[in-house]
């Protein structure tokens, strides 16, 4: 099994700063035309076939002509085809990438070879054209599909780009569309395909692509660290295959910046253990890997564009059975950082694993961790799957983070994390209790749990992935997979001012 996550890699994107001629358009199958919503008056005659578009424009929509999307074909030997949109200057980044994700849906109907884009003035040319692209890629992205006939893959091989004057971020866009594509992939693939033995293989094999160094835990190791909590998960497991994958980015050049760790919760699949997850609960099971598949991704999208700082990379890969060696309620754990945990219910298994995988990346001290997870259906209620919960140890990088996920589209919202939650979680017998029967505020809860095997020298972000899946899609992706994360990651890495207040340089914003 090959990893497709290159695709994007064969499609031409090219910038040109004025608007297309008619020359232009000729040879183009599509042409996405982008004009400011409610104007005053179109300028019609600088446009390319302007005359014939103002005409269909007056023809199909009369005094609402500026307000309602609508198609025609040019009259090139091509027939070249021409969906015309109007953007709201006002809109929000998510409104903008979920606007673009039904452009590109309309204009990839046709299977065109190659697009224009075009963004006239009075729009925010490169917020609209950058978002389109964003759109175009995450949709023409090939994903896994069992099906006795296969979809016919995409055409799309070149996408000119009309109107921006500054550089577009082409790079970044390719890098955060490959690293996404990977996550939703993997998300993707069925239980009996994606055991943590085929994760480890598929990700020592890109880690070998890529240039990056990889280890990995397995049993033995983990039992040397005293990994117990991690362990405790994967005893009821027949085949001796989870672990904790361990993947290092190195720039070439040494450097003093500061380290970033990113952990991912990869549970292949999860029965719930010796508490049974019912049939409706259990199914999708084998989507409670996608925080280790953003981790993942946002390694993959960073080191593609050869980022000056160090990323250390924890895939905590394991499955949660049911079977006579299972972990049980009132079982006491110790945890590799000496934690006693006495177990409440089998199913919280996610806090389990990453426990101990935290506590390890941590031990490496770096400036920053954040992890990924799937982690509890609390989030959910409380948010709904538009947006995904956020938690630190650093009241200063919510702001930062909150922000970033605004302007990525991946929208995340703060939760408390007051010592006085811990009152929920204190055990008779042991140091805590893993979660509480009543899982009230349990995202919360988890969050606090997690808390304890992160040093207080280290910065720490905690993010519960309520947006990995969306029903038809979030923001520009098309899929109900979402990838929620690589976006938000590369975004406020990428800004230079999150690893900044982590490492402690700097103060920013209040929320």
């Amino acid at each position: 099994m090959s990893i497709p996550y290159r695709h994007v890699e064969k499609i031409t994107i090219n910038q040109h700063p004025k608007a297309p001629g008619v020359r232009d358009l000729a040879s183009r199958d599509g042409f996405l035309l982008i004009l400011p919503k409610a104007a005053a008056k179109i300028d019609w005659q600088n446009l390319p076939h302007g005359e014939f578009l103002a005409q269909r424009a007056h023809k199909r929509h009369g005094a609402m002509s500026g307000t309602k999307d609508w198609e025609t074909e040019l009259p090139t030997a091509q027939g070249t085809r021409v969906l015309v949109v109007y953007a709201e200057a006002s809109a929000t980044p998510f409104d903008q990438l979920t606007a673009a994700r039904g452009w590109a849906k309309q204009l990839l109907k046709t299977e065109p070879g190659s697009l224009s884009l075009y963004a006239a003035p009075g729009t925010d040319v490169s917020v609209v054209l950058e978002a389109s692209l964003l759109a175009l890629l995450a949709a023409v992205c090939p994903l896994p599909s069992r099906k006795s006939t296969a979809e016919p893959a995409a055409r799309l091989q070149r996408i000119d780009c009309y109107g921006a004057k500054t550089k577009l971020r082409i790079d970044g866009i390719r890098a955060q569309t490959q690293g996404n594509h990977l996550a939703r992939w993997l998300t993707l693939l069925p239980g009996n395909e994606l055991r943590p033995a085929e994760y480890r293989r598929l990700a020592t094999k890109l880690a070998k692509q890529q240039g990056w160094q990889a280890s990995f835990l397995d049993r033995r190791a983990l039992t040397r660290h005293q990994a117990g909590a991690f362990l405790a998960v994967t005893q009821a497991s027949d085949a001796d295959d989870g672990g904790i994958l361990h993947l290092r980015y190195r720039p070439k050049k040494r450097d003093k910046h500061p380290k970033l760790a990113l952990v991912g919760k990869g549970v292949c699949f999860d029965t719930g253990g010796i508490n049974l997850k019912s049939a409706k609960s259990m199914f999708g099971m084998h989507e409670d890997m996608e925080g280790s598949a953003v981790a993942l991704g946002s390694l993959l999208a960073l080191s593609l564009l050869k980022v000056d700082f160090a990323i250390d990379c924890w895939l905590a890969l394991a499955e949660n059975h049911i079977g006579p060696q299972g972990y049980k309620p009132n079982d006491v754990i110790t945890a590799s950082n000496g934690t006693r945990i006495e177990i409440v219910h089998t199913d919280a298994e996610g806090r389990m694993v990453l426990a101990d995988t935290l506590a390890l990346a941590a031990r490496e001290k770096p400036d920053l961790i954040i992890d990924y997870a799937t982690l509890t259906g609390a989030c959910v209620y409380a948010l709904s799957t538009r947006y995904s919960g956020l938690f630190s140890n650093r009241d200063a990088l919510l702001a930062p983070m909150t922000a970033a996920g605004r302007r990525s589209g991946e929208r995340v919202w703060p939760f408390p994390l007051d010592a006085d939650f811990d009152d929920m979680l204190k055990s008779d017998i042991a140091d805590i209790k893993q979660c509480t029967i009543e899982s009230e505020a349990d995202h919360i809860l988890a969050a606090r749990f997690l808390k304890r095997f992160i040093p207080e020298s280290c910065a720490w972000i905690h993010i519960d992935l309520s947006a990995g899946n969306h029903k038809g899609g979030l923001a520009h992706i098309p899929s109900d997979i979402t990838g929620f994360g690589v976006g938000l990651t590369m975004q406020a890495v990428l800004e230079g001012t999150m690893l900044s207040v982590a490492a402690g340089n700097t103060d920013t914003e209040s929320v």
